[in-house]
């Protein structure tokens, strides 16, 4: 009997032994393949990229209507303080999307969508590097504006000012004068992709300030959930229903932002009828599972598809019908990591020599952004759960493997390139000095009225700093010609902002993600 007892005891203590080998050579395998560790809590701060980081944030404050409250740039001052009077509305908050002075709700909100996505994401990073507060704030100015923009059911305030009279002026906000007539949507007039949009900042937006403002929070969800209702019951896109938009922010669909929308509204609510509507029927008729596209202010589905792959990485409660929706998501958005990835069989070859993703001449800069602020995402995500890997065509790829193309894409921008020129204003020695802009290219004491346009053809550097501007960017040659005239690369958005923002602030320090939102 005690040699029994002995025995077993010897087989016991052999089988841990033999475990805790197993054990560590599982880790050493998942450690070679590129996930030798879950982040914990914020580490060290990588200097230039939270230089960079704080600059980005400061353009928000360069773009902002209405009556500035701490004011941070000195050359701005308030402007648009009538916006909406006509229809009694508060319209003087919200920023002016590019270097004019219109206010189009379309990039605006997806301005919001990106932004608070990059807090709920890299927070506790932007907290560690001093940047929380700043963004919290811009944000705040825009969702301010866009409840303001909703004043019923029903409407939804779509543009102020008329993008014909605003262009035929070369003037700072500060001084015009001109009329800026309200654009609204409503079920005569609907659109979709614009009511949704908004529908998906707001949702977010409620999440970035859930803990610290819920009685804020929840009046955006309760706006949020109303666009969406709006959006999905009166279905049609903007540029058909208001033909004039098309010049400027022309829509190709609305029903990826439908998607878009109920996706982060589930995040949002945990309401399971909203990841119904993604993953089932709509998500059959609109997702286009296994074909991948270009993330942007108009087309949301690659945002998406790396969204609800949070929810499949994460989630522990998803039904079986809802789950194979899911999945087909995160497969989509694995294929177009594949793309992105120069080493990958399926690489893209919509590059330029420099190594930039390059799809667009105009604002060129917006799609390597967008698509290496995804591609970082979707590594972290692959880290917190400890993925060690997609398959490109049968070539295994790791986090680190996507962290280094999202590098060589930041880098780019901020001056590792063939013109040796960083294209975020104010970062390095040298950048755009004739940025499209109209307030940086006047003096702030001239009397220009309307016709400012001496300031438009100065060969002169901008007299103001648009600190923080992402300038549109270079051509497929990796050349950028420096003459404000040249809005094609050297006018700035808002957007792009924002997809820097949550860029760099994923890459100012190393983090897990949190695995829910809420």
């Amino acid at each position: 009997m005690a040699r029994r007892k002995c025995c077993c005891i010897c087989c016991t203590i052999l089988l841990i032994v033999v475990a805790v080998f197993v054990a560590a050579a599982v880790i050493s395998v998942r450690r070679s393949r590129g996930v030798a560790h879950v982040p914990g809590l914020p580490g060290a701060i990588v200097e230039k990229y939270s230089e960079a980081l704080g600059l980005a944030l400061q353009f928000f404050d360069v773009q902002k209507s209405g009556k500035l409250v701490n004011n941070k740039i000195s050359w701005r001052g308030d402007s648009a303080l009538k916006d909406g009077d006509e229809e009694g509305l508060d319209l003087s908050k919200g920023m002016y999307d590019a270097g004019d002075h219109m206010k189009f709700g379309f990039p605006m909100a997806f301005t919001a969508t990106i932004l608070s996505w990059g807090i709920l994401e890299y927070g506790d990073q932007m907290s560690a590097a001093n940047h929380l507060e700043p963004a919290k704030e811009s944000l705040k100015w825009i969702t301010d504006y866009l409840v303001n923009s909703h004043p019923s059911k029903n409407v939804l305030i779509i543009q102020v000012g008329d993008p014909e009279i605003d262009h035929k002026c070369w003037e700072r906000p500060e001084t015009m004068t001109e009329k800026r007539p309200l654009t609204q949507l409503n079920t005569s007039y609907p659109g979709s992709e614009v009511a949704a949009e908004t529908a998906a900042a707001l949702a977010a937006a409620s999440l970035v300030f859930k803990t610290e403002e819920s009685t804020y929070s929840e009046m955006l969800l309760e706006h949020a959930e109303q666009l969406f209702t709006f959006a999905d019951t009166h279905r049609g896109s903007y540029s058909v229903s208001i033909p004039k938009v098309q010049k400027y922010y022309n829509s190709t669909g609305y029903t990826d932002e439908l998607l878009w929308a109920a996706a982060w509204i589930y995040h949002a609510t945990g309401d399971e009828s909203y990841l119904s509507y993604v993953a089932l029927e709509n998500g059959y008729k609109f997702a286009n599972w296994g074909r991948t596209s270009w993330f942007s202010w108009d087309n949301k589905l690659a945002g998406t598809q790396v969204l609800l792959s949070r929810v499949d990485f994460f989630a522990s409660n998803v039904q079986k019908a809802e789950l194979v929706g899911l999945q087909r998501y995160r497969k989509t958005a694995e294929a177009l990591i594949c793309e992105l990835l120069p080493d990958s069989p399926s690489a893209t070859l919509s590059r330029t020599q420099g190594g930039l993703i390059w799809i667009s001449e105009w604002n060129a800069l917006l799609h390597p952004v967008a698509s290496a602020f995804l591609a970082l995402v979707y590594s972290d995500y692959m880290l917190t759960s400890q993925t060690p890997e997609v398959s490109c065509s049968g070539q295994s790829l790791t986090p680190a493997d996507i962290r280094k193309f999202v590098i060589s894409q930041v880098d780019y921008v901020l001056g590792d390139n063939p013109m040796k020129m960083s294209y975020l204003v104010g970062y390095g020695s040298r950048y755009p000095e004739q940025v499209h802009h109209r307030g940086a290219s006047i003096p702030k004491n001239a009397k220009t009225g309307c016709k400012g346009f001496q300031w438009l053809e100065s060969t002169e550097a901008n007299p103001n700093v648009a600190v923080g501007a992402l300038v549109g960017g270079p051509f497929l040659n990796d050349t950028y010609i420096d003459v404000r005239n040249n809005s094609m690369q050297g006018e700035p958005t808002t957007y792009n902002s924002a997809l820097i923002v949550g860029l760099l602030s994923g890459l100012v320090t190393t983090s897990s993600v949190a695995k829910s939102f809420s």
